[in-house]
């Protein structure tokens, strides 16, 4: 299959390229050449920047094109416009986020997205991320009818991961130490193995399939004590849980999911237990849980990063709520 990427070079993109490579498949890239040019000096590299030029890929055909960072949907619509009498098929990387709050446990596809008050805003803020997404899917469609593969990921976790949003859970807790830990251990997680998804999308690809697909995992109900246990198993730094109330997180102001990555508010929870079964039966599989956390720590352990993590509680903070709590519990 001859492929083309829309990045290719960050965190869910070099996995795409990565996986497509292994595949024996032909990739070409088109970005802006800023974020890690080097890395696949044997790929096709087309320079340019989606949101203003995209000459550069008149008079070219590939099979396939997957678009991993379509944000606004002006920009999507372009591409795919541009794009529609050079590829056959188009792949659209969502995210979960398109759901209204609204949504029960084990939502499926066919769920209501939000929709934007404004439609023509472009500014990406966490208000505004899931409406257009969801405009973004509604523009490749409009510009390649039936041949469009939107793909709606939950967290995505794995090597690379410039969110810090599930590295820190195994960061933190080969740490050791008291471990400040959300709301009680039977409360369900999901999220995916970047490497797990960027094979299954490349797979996709290939076959041309269509359609909308969550893309969040595992195949099990997972919870978040079960996967405290298996960061302690595989970092071994001798945590000491220390699980405290939803009200207490939210009286402290707790950020979800940035200051304690996997936790929402229970009025959100439905958004960690969307129904991934029809992507399953598409062929999405997942490795096992010890894999993704060992992977990650390793390569947490040998990155060479000066500043802050990009998410989870800071030392300070998690001191101070720990002391605020074991005050309140006497």
């Amino acid at each position: 299959m001859d492929l083309l990427i829309l990045g290719g070079t960050r965190f869910l993109g070099r996995h795409l390229v990565e996986a497509a490579l292994g595949d024996d498949h032909r990739v070409t890239l088109f970005n802006r050449g800023l974020s890690g040019p080097d890395l696949f000096p044997e790929v096709d590299t087309i320079k340019g920047d989606r949101e203003g030029d995209l000459s550069a890929l008149r008079g070219r055909h590939w099979d396939a094109v997957i678009d991993t960072c379509g944000y606004v949907p002006r920009v999507v619509r372009a591409s795919a416009g541009l794009l529609a009498d050079a590829v056959d098929h188009y792949t659209f990387v969502s995210s979960i986020s398109v759901y209204s709050d609204a949504i029960k446990p084990g939502t499926g596809e066919d769920a209501p997205v939000q929709e934007l008050p404004d439609p023509g805003v472009e500014e990406v803020t966490g208000e505004t991320y899931g409406g257009l997404k969801a405009l973004c899917e509604r523009a490749a469609e409009e510009e390649m009818p039936g041949r469009v593969f939107n793909v709606r990921p939950g967290l995505i976790s794995g090597p690379h991961d410039p969110t810090d949003r599930f590295t820190y859970w195994p960061r933190r807790i080969a740490a050791g130490g008291e471990v400040l830990v959300p709301d009680h251990p039977e409360r369900r997680v999901q999220f995916i193995d970047v490497r797990d998804l960027a094979a299954w999308i490349v797979k996709m690809a290939h076959e041309q399939r269509t359609g909308t697909h969550n893309a969040t995992g595992p195949d099990y109900e997972l919870t978040m004590g079960r996967l405290l246990e298996e960061c302690e198993a595989v970092g071994g730094g001798g945590a000491e849980f220390v699980w405290v109330s939803e009200d207490f997180l939210e009286e402290k102001g707790v950020e979800p999911f940035t200051e304690l990555p996997l936790w929402v508010p229970r009025e959100d929870a439905a958004m960690l237990a969307v129904d991934c079964g029809k992507a399953i039966a598409a062929g999405l599989a997942f490795r096992p849980l010890s894999e993704t956390v060992k992977d990650v720590l390793d390569w947490d352990r040998a990155r060479t990063t000066d500043g802050e993590p990009a998410a989870g509680l800071r030392s300070e903070r998690e001191r101070e709520l720990l002391r605020a709590w074991h005050g309140a519990t006497l």
